[in-house]
């Protein structure tokens, strides 16, 4: 890159939503869009309450340590992390430091990224409690704490991303492992996932294990957004090639800048040249407890298979292509969807090109998930059924599940409404083709001087005639036989 070498690390930020209360509090561990509706005196920091930890979320931090290969603690230790802001209540943070080590450390992960394996190594991941969120408008800032307490898993890689495209490919496979294990549904126009993101360059010759010949790290807070994510890094690499080509780039302060999504530029905020002293310290009110190696084998033992695993299943077993597995296990509840068609009785390839061409495109254009679609596994597996039957034909299977959508009813239904119904009868389409035939003398000549993709004409012909309700291959099948007897 012009002689540059990008260097990239990455924070991530995501909510732990798969458990019923938050990480210290009895209030809900629930997305509401009604403000402070879902707290406790705890996450309001009222005098005389005490914190009381949640099980459920420990149990999902470790998940995630152990599936990111990291190595978790003999001891679960809590810290204070101290500063205030208006969303801190309690003037401080409950969270985990690197010492006494937090739910896991020095890990690695090895995603897809195109067409190539990559690796990054992880440095922590640790278990905090989240702060409340806050609106500021023009003439005021208004505080929801829904937010406040709810469990969050930061994870901290190295900076051994080299393009903005590597760093969002390792996203979104944390956020398949957070969805397909059952740790968070890792929505991001929920909140649940923040990121923050670190850009450095250096010169393309230099060793970049050598962390003297690093460049300044440059800190975007708080993106939101994946495609955020790539803009901003896209962005600030292109900022920092041009203050290198200028000769700003050595005078340069370490800083942290936020991105803008209007511009897609990112904006100077503060100067980072020394780490803030939060004066981390032990949480008095949280006693450190031993992690048991039977527990510990239990959670590992609990992991559901994964996106890479259900993958080679689709493409070993089910014969599905490459792409298209790609396509069925990039979300979990698409590749849900599948599987559930498939104990049903489907055809594994049938179910797959249906979903990742026509449902998928539907909900893409509509901006749906595949949860909120009307059109169930059961109703695709009798769609497809009545194709193969023979009962309906490809196009008008196409046709009913549009009708379906619009009117909300099951497939039957619709067939029946629209009075479709494919003629497979031998005698039916036999006295069709004999009539397109009579009509069409000059064709059985064309055919017979060696122009045999007439045929796809006189077939034309027939479905004209019924309304698109002939079986086309029994149809062309019968058109060549009854030509070659004239």
């Amino acid at each position: 890159m012009n002689g540059y070498k990008v260097l990239i690390g990455l924070e991530m930020h995501c909510e732990i939503s798969e458990t019923n209360t938050k990480v210290f509090s009895s209030a809900a561990n629930s997305y509401s869009s009604t403000p402070n509706s879902n707290i406790r005196p705890v996450d309001m920091a009222f005098p005389g309450t005490l914190p009381v930890v949640n099980k459920e979320a420990i149990k999902k931090a470790l998940m995630a340590s152990i599936i990111l290969n990291c190595k978790q603690p003999e001891y679960i230790y809590f810290e204070r992390k101290n500063y205030y802001y208006p969303d801190l209540p309690k003037g401080f943070q409950i969270t985990q430091e690197t010492k006494p080590a937090p739910v896991g450390i020095y890990g690695s992960l090895t995603y897809e990224c195109g067409d190539e394996l990559k690796t990054v190594r992880i440095n922590n991941i640790h278990l905090e409690e989240d702060a409340a969120s806050t609106d500021h408008y023009a003439t005021c800032s208004t505080i929801d704490y829904n937010r406040a307490g709810v469990p969050l898993l930061e994870l901290v890689t190295y900076p051994d991303f080299h393009s903005a495209n590597e760093a969002v490919a390792f996203l979104e496979t944390m956020r398949s492992i957070y969805q397909y294990a059952g740790i968070s549904e890792a929505d991001s126009k929920k909140g649940q996932i923040r990121c923050d993101v670190n850009v450095s360059i250096m010169d393309e010759n230099l060793d970049e294990t050598k962390e003297e010949n690093w460049g300044t790290k440059v800190e975007i807070k708080n993106v939101n957004s994946f495609g955020g994510v790539r803009d901003a890094i896209n962005y600030e690499i292109e900022r920092q090639i041009e203050l290198k080509e200028s000769g700003e780039y050595d005078s340069m302060e370490q800083q942290t800048r936020r991105f803008d999504e209007e511009t897609g530029t990112t904006i100077y905020m503060r100067s980072k040249v020394d780490a803030i002293d939060y004066k981390y310290f032990i949480e008095p009110n949280i006693p450190k407890f031993k992690l048991s190696s039977d527990w510990l084998e239990s959670i590992k033992k609990s992991i559901p298979a994964l996106a890479p695993e259900r993958k080679e299943k689709y493409i070993n077993e089910y014969g599905i292509s490459n792409y298209d597995a790609t396509i069925l296990v990039k979300e979990k509840n698409v590749a849900d969807y599948y599987e559930e068609t498939i104990k049903l009785g489907s055809n594994p390839k049938s179910a797959s090109n249906w979903i990742t061409s026509i449902i998928l495109g539907y909900l893409n254009k509509c901006e749906m998930t595949i949860d909120e679609l009307f059109f169930t596994p059961k109703m695709l597996v009798d769609l497809i059924k009545m194709v193969e039957d023979g009962k309906i034909s490809s196009k008008q299977s196409k046709e009913v599940f549009y009708k379906c959508l619009d009117d909300k009813k099951e497939p039957s239904v619709i067939v029946e409404d629209l009075g479709i119904k494919q003629i497979g009868g031998e005698d039916e389409i036999l006295k069709i083709v004999t009539e397109v035939l009579d009509e069409q003398p000059n064709a059985i000549e064309t055919y017979k001087q060696g122009r045999t993709n007439i045929v796809d004409f006189l077939v034309g012909q027939v479905m004209k005639k019924t309304r698109g309700q002939a079986n086309p291959a029994m149809t062309r099948n019968m058109m060549i036989s009854e030509i070659e007897k004239r």
